[in-house]
């Protein structure tokens, strides 16, 4: 009984994002799947210049960084430690 429920403690999925240790958010991120994200949301945001170039379409370009930093921010929220304000390590 004892070794199910060790187990089941041990089989949920580390975090994606570690939280910061100074300030509030999230850091680098700690897992493949986090280091995937983030290449993503960089990738995206390389095509966002070519798709909508900030000299000629300004405001699309704009929701379009918006849309895709919301995204990542919710990522970051569901598979990153909880947020709060930290400062240093005080554990």
């Amino acid at each position: 009984m004892r070794r199910a429920r060790k187990h089941r403690m041990q089989a949920k999925a580390p975090y994606w994002f570690r939280a910061k240790r100074y300030g509030w958010g999230w850091g680098l991120p700690t897992s493949w799947q986090g280091w995937l994200v983030t290449t993503c949301y960089f990738a995206l945001l390389g095509l966002g210049f070519v798709l909508f170039p900030p000299a000629r379409q300004t405001a699309e370009f704009i929701l379009y960084v918006v849309g895709l930093s919301v995204l990542l921010i919710a990522i970051c929220w569901l598979k990153g430690e909880p947020p709060r304000w930290r400062w240093g390590d005080k554990s």
